[in-house]
């Protein structure tokens, strides 16, 4: 396929608003694919050249593709920003300023994404300029729409609004049939498994649906976590779980999955998939002694911790470890860690995802050799209230954030991905008004005043809805911030913002700035209630109103380990507005009667 249809095809994906519309273009271009095309293209279209977990990125900020686009066409880089200044999107300059006179030559989809590969591996001395000169090269082969979305790829910022689950629709539409839903179903439960978007739609275009039975846990890629849901009560936890559930510790840390090899090399990916391997090598060096077989691979929580006293640490400490590439032996020495686990995936070549919880509890066990650095999440099974508040108590004292419960039915599966009953959480703000806190995403800010001047002041927050693939928003929060939380936004924020209200967000607000949602804080509140201004779960409990959280609060936390889609769902949110003490009634009141 040449590189101008996959141009125009975004183009037509980007003038669309209706997701169905979206959806049937998407396989239609699916369709039209090569299998050698299949998983490049999948790629580009998220923004990305490979897979998350591999941690191959262009690293072409603002300044490179500004050079790139200045030294494609032979202009100087101030003219370039001037112009990019004035249109909003370096994209639309990149296509606007290629000469009319240029001839361009055909590209390919694999002959760019090659390219860029290549550009994404360069690395040491000189690779930065090696990376402008490569773009630029490919820029001067492409026409003005293939340099728009050129650019905006370099950049990351593709403005498609094409997500996993987009993607997953349309193979779903194209291998479904009429069971669209039960296609979608085997489809998303195979990416959830390989978190490879590009290997699921390679074996789909050689085999169909039936080739995704082939699908399984495999060392080096990791599997998409399993998330919990909440409940208002111990008592309420143990109703949804018949009388009996497994508590465990809910340790305040960083998700981690570790794979640990038959002869031991070990790999960490975190929630969101990012591969932190080198981050925490006091981890890594523990791993391979810590089980009496190998291969394994198990789900774990990284926490902070005493050595002297083996008391756990606040999350904020382990947050600081976050990122760092240098002076880790002082930042090993100043936040130790350890890693706590409490789920198995894989044993030797046997996938554990099937097994009901209890027998992967059991296994897990038996394989862990507990040491200062891994050991095994406290946990207890309970058949009352009495128990389960005793553990819960048990929990807070030795410095966790609450239980997480978990059945000990026979289909009590590993569900990669998914979030259902078969875990609950219960923290310890659920003893307040509003019944835990919020993660939510940043969509916009207002710009500070008085001591806030120069930073932002204010931000504009949403949370998730997987089924529409938007943010709407929840509230405006401006309460709980220091200086220096609001210097880091601020800084953080200027490197997504936008000059229009990104295509996923939802809000009738209009913030000071608009930014792609990639930031997601904590909030606490006093409670969720009716509104008509913001657009979480609107319609759902009365006409034209959504849930707003008020009197909403920064907790000092930022979740550094969620992306926006890991933030706190548009369902999460109803089922806390339903535990709430006090609701609002579901529809006006009526008028009273006339005397």
């Amino acid at each position: 396929m040449r590189y101008s249809e996959l141009a125009e095809t975004c183009q037509r994906i980007g003038a669309i608003s209706k997701r169905l519309e979206a959806r049937a273009v998407l396989a239609d271009l699916i369709r039209a694919l090569s299998p050698e095309e299949i998983a490049p293209t999948l790629y580009m279209l998220q923004g990305q050249v490979r897979p998350d977990y591999e941690g191959v990125e262009l690293g072409a900020g603002e300044a490179l593709a500004v050079k790139a686009v200045a030294q494609a066409w032979g202009l100087p880089e101030e003219e370039v920003k001037r112009q990019a200044q004035a249109s909003g999107d370096l994209g639309t300059t990149a296509g606007d300023l290629r000469p009319s006179s240029a001839v361009s030559e055909p590209l390919s989809v694999l002959e760019v994404y090659e390219e860029l590969l290549r550009v994404a591996r360069m690395s040491g001395t000189g690779s930065q300029e090696q990376k402008t000169s490569a773009i630029a090269q490919l820029l001067r082969r492409a026409n003005p729409l293939e340099a728009q979305l050129l650019t905006r790829l370099v950049l990351g910022k593709l403005r498609l609004g094409v997500k996993e689950m987009s993607l997953i629709d349309a193979f779903a539409v194209i291998y479904g049939g009429e069971d669209f839903k039960g296609a979608k179903a085997r489809i998303e439960t195979a990416f959830n498994v390989t978190s490879d978007l590009g290997e699921v739609g390679v074996r789909l275009a050689r085999g169909g649906l039936p080739a995704l039975e082939e699908t399984t846990v495999t060392l080096g890629k990791p599997v998409r976590a399993m998330l919990a849901e909440r409940e208002a009560t111990l008592a309420k936890v143990l109703e949804r779980m018949e009388g009996t559930a497994a508590l465990e510790y809910k340790y305040d840390g960083l998700r981690l999955q570790a794979h640990v090899g038959p002869q031991g090399s070990p790999q960490l990916f975190s929630r969101r998939l990012e591969n932190l391997t080198e981050q925490f090598p006091e981890i890594c060096a523990a791993l391979p002694s810590a089980f009496r077989r190998r291969p394994v691979i198990v789900d774990g929580e990284c926490v902070p911790f005493d050595p002297d006293t083996g008391e756990l640490r606040p999350f904020q400490e382990i947050s600081r470890r976050r990122g760092r590439k240098y002076d880790l032996e002082k930042m090993m020495e100043d936040v130790p860690v350890k890693l706590v686990l409490f789920d198995i995936l894989l044993e030797g070549a046997r996938p554990c995802l099937t097994m009901p919880y209890a027998q992967r509890r059991a296994l897990l066990e038996e394989l862990v050799i507990p040491g200062e650095r891994i050991g095994l999440s406290n946990r207890e099974v309970v058949r009352d209230v009495t128990q389960a508040e005793t553990f819960f108590d048990r929990a807070l004292a030795d410095g966790c954030e609450g239980v997480v419960a978990k059945s000990v039915a026979e289909g009590s599966v590993y569900k990669p991905g998914g979030r259902g009953f078969w875990w609950i959480k219960y923290k310890r703000e659920y003893t307040q008004e509003l019944a835990d806190t919020v993660d939510a995403v940043i969509v916009g800010a207002f710009h500070g005043r008085g001591k806030r001047a120069g930073w932002f002041g204010a931000f504009l927050m949403a949370v998730y809805d997987p089924v529409e693939e938007t943010f709407p928003t929840l509230c405006k929060v401006g309460t709980g911030f220091d200086e220096a939380s609001l210097q880091e936004l601020t800084e953080l924020l200027h490197q997504s913002k936008v000059t229009v209200k990104p295509e996923c967000v939802e809000s009738s607000l209009e913030p000071d700035v608009w930014v792609e949602p990639s930031v997601v804080l904590e909030l606490t509140g006093a409670e969720l209630s009716l509104s008509p201004v913001h657009f979480a779960a609107r319609n759902r409990l009365r006409k034209d109103c959504g849930l707003a959280l008020r009197f909403p609060r920064f907790s000092g936390r930022r979740r550094t380990e969620k992306a926006a889609e890991d933030c706190t769902t548009v369902e999460e949110i109803v089922r806390l507005y339903e535990t709430q003490v006090r609701k609002e009634s579901p529809e006006p009141a009526p008028d009273p009667p006339a005397p």
